[in-house]
């Protein structure tokens, strides 16, 4: 799931694609480092792998993401061409090179940055995570790793590529079965559910707060409007929230009747707006009211600004 994307040297959309990068990468080395790592959990990915190396053979994190990634971007570059951009890499060394600043012990080593707190520690885990994954997304980069697995098994696989990479992150989860007993005030005993469950509460969030880094708090509001009395509703949405729509001639399928349907994107406050104008005009109108994420164009979101699409 690499992006190929060229920005002018030393533009503007150059420094804040790689200000996301740069930003991106030493949060996810914070979360992996202080956070993740000291509570042995393994949310997926090459540094999932990487904690469970550490927590049973000792490795730094580090030298094991090292080991990992190279032979990765080697093997995917044969395998599936020459799709993973400049920044990509980028992305992949930098945050190997914070993360190996951040393991020194002069740095800060192993320690847990909150102690004894796991439900907190897992929470927060989540959040940095997400919003790291969401600046480097947003720079239209990945960090590589197992979405090269998952890109490689959908090449010669039926198997969707959304779903191999909860199945390859997924497994690389249930390592965290096999993590050593560890003395202390707090520990995880055995092979036991704790730590694949908080693992996957940090993923659950962790995807939950990178759709709000892309796209944003704010949720738009699409509808789709069948009246009898669309012209009043038409001038209801134009001169009085003072937006445009689309009016569409389809046919009923019960009656056979041809209708009018008016089809609009409007803010969250808007739409409550006109729900109130359409049920005073017309109550049995037919209103299908969806949430739409990230909305492009006039009168929303320029489609050149950064998240856009390209």
């Amino acid at each position: 799931m690499a992006f190929v994307t060229k920005e002018k040297f030393l533009s503007k959309d150059w420094f804040v694609a790689y200000s996301y990068i740069i930003m991106g990468s030493l949060l996810f080395a914070i979360g992996d480092v202080l956070f993740v790592n000291p509570y042995m959990l393994a949310p997926g990915g090459v540094y999932g792998i990487a904690n469970f190396i550490f927590h049973t053979v000792g490795w730094n994190i580090s030298t094991s993401v090292l080991f990992m990634e190279i032979p990765l971007l080697v093997l995917g570059t044969i395998v599936l061409g020459p799709r993973f951009g400049i920044k990509t890499l980028v992305s992949t060394f930098a945050i190997m090179g914070f993360v190996y600043v951040l393991e020194m012990p002069e740095v800060w080593g192993h320690e847990a940055f909150i102690p004894n707190e796991p439900i907190l520690n897992t929470i927060i885990s989540g959040i940095i995570y997400g919003v790291a994954i969401g600046f480097i997304f947003k720079s239209r980069a990945t960090s590589g790793g197992s979405d090269i697995i998952s890109m490689i098994l959908n090449k010669y696989t039926r198997i969707s590529l959304g779903k191999l990479v909860m199945i390859v992150d997924g497994t690389i989860t249930m390592l965290t079965i096999f993590m050593p007993q560890e003395g202390g005030e707090f520990s995880f005993r055995g092979i036991d559910w704790t730590l694949p469950i908080y693992s996957w509460v940090v993923i659950f969030i962790e995807g939950k707060i990178i759709d709000m880094v892309i796209d944003g708090m704010k949720v738009n509001k699409t509808l789709f409007i069948i009246s009898d009395k669309s012209d009043e509703i038409q001038e209801k949405l134009l001169n009085n929230i003072k937006r445009g729509g689309t009016m569409i001639t389809a046919m009923g399928m019960y009656e056979g009747v041809e209708r009018k349907v008016i089809y609009t994107t409007v803010t969250r406050r808007e739409s409550q707006i006109l729900l109130s104008h359409i049920s005073k005009i017309d109550p049995k109108a037919f209103v299908n009211v969806m949430d739409s994420s990230q909305v492009l164009g006039e009168g929303f979101k320029s489609i050149d600004s950064d998240g856009g699409a390209h």
